[in-house]
């Protein structure tokens, strides 16, 4: 079977976590820092970072229309300040968002760097739910959702991943933990 190759975009923030988690499954990760290389991927991961600097980035180094264009038809999977790039509408950002999931998110709802917590969420992909450890460092939440979104995990009553068809947003950091499980969902996406 032939390898799949995943993308990291690798402008800033944690992208080297991402990229040693891929690296534990049957994938090719490969940062990405340009459009060519972003189309040699058949997936890219958005990593947790500070959205204000990922957004002048991605426009600095002319990805920001090609992600867009990109998520139209392969799996993208933002964490953290990704799942803010990702999101329709923002609160507390003076960013513009790529507006490729319609949920609402609130930036650094938890607080500040200080109020960064770990604490288990329930995880549900629809054959099972489990527990996950999740790594939340000024952690965005997500106020609102519509009705094409579906919520894959919770910390208590708030959902923290959530999906609409090839777009994958989450709240935590699962790059963070040793468990391979959520990236493994985002690679069934694009080899499903």
């Amino acid at each position: 079977m032939k390898q799949v190759r995943v993308g990291v975009l690798a402008l800033q923030g944690d992208f080297e976590k991402h990229q040693q988690m891929l690296a534990r499954l049957d994938v090719i990760p490969v940062l990405v820092k340009t459009a060519e290389q972003l189309r040699k991927c058949q997936g890219l991961i958005i990593p947790g970072g500070e959205s204000t600097t990922l957004s002048l980035l991605l426009r600095k180094h002319g990805l920001w229309d090609q992600v867009k264009d990109y998520a139209r038809e392969h799996p993208v999977f933002g964490t953290c300040a990704g799942l803010i790039l990702l999101a329709a509408t923002i609160e507390g950002a003076p960013v513009e968002s790529l507006g490729l999931i319609d949920i609402h998110a609130r930036r650094n709802a938890y607080g500040r760097q200080v109020n960064s917590f770990v604490d288990t969420i329930k995880v549900d992909f629809g054959n099972g739910a489990f527990d996950y450890e999740g790594v939340f460092i000024r952690a965005p939440k997500v106020i609102a959702m519509g009705q094409g979104v579906r919520p894959l995990a919770w910390h208590g009553e708030d959902v923290v991943m959530a999906e609409q068809g090839l777009v994958l947003a989450a709240t935590f950091h699962p790059e963070l933990t040793e468990d391979p499980r959520i990236h493994e969902y985002f690679v069934s996406k694009l080899t499903g």
